[in-house]
């Protein structure tokens, strides 16, 4: 599995967020930004897109996800500080 295909299964469950995925093959993150996010807990954030890639994890396609989330504000505010 490469960052591209990881990138394309979160945009499918989340197609009104921005997606950028890094990884070398087995491992991978995830930054994750939209609307969506607003008033969810952390918790609530990873679910969402854990939600999109289950089945590759649980087949063992794909071995490690970490994951960021933002809203958009958030993301804005992280980048200005260069917290990603």
């Amino acid at each position: 599995m490469d960052p591209e295909e990881v990138k394309r299964l979160i945009l499918a469950g989340l197609p009104e967020c921005e997606v950028t995925v890094k990884g070398d093959g087995s491992h991978f993150d995830a930054i994750v930004v939209g609307e969506v996010f607003d008033g969810k807990s952390l918790l609530a954030r990873q679910k969402l897109v854990y939600a999109t890639v289950n089945a590759y994890i649980t087949s063992g396609q794909l071995h490690a996800l970490s994951i960021k989330t933002h809203t958009p504000a958030e993301w804005q505010k992280a980048k200005k500080l260069q917290v990603f």
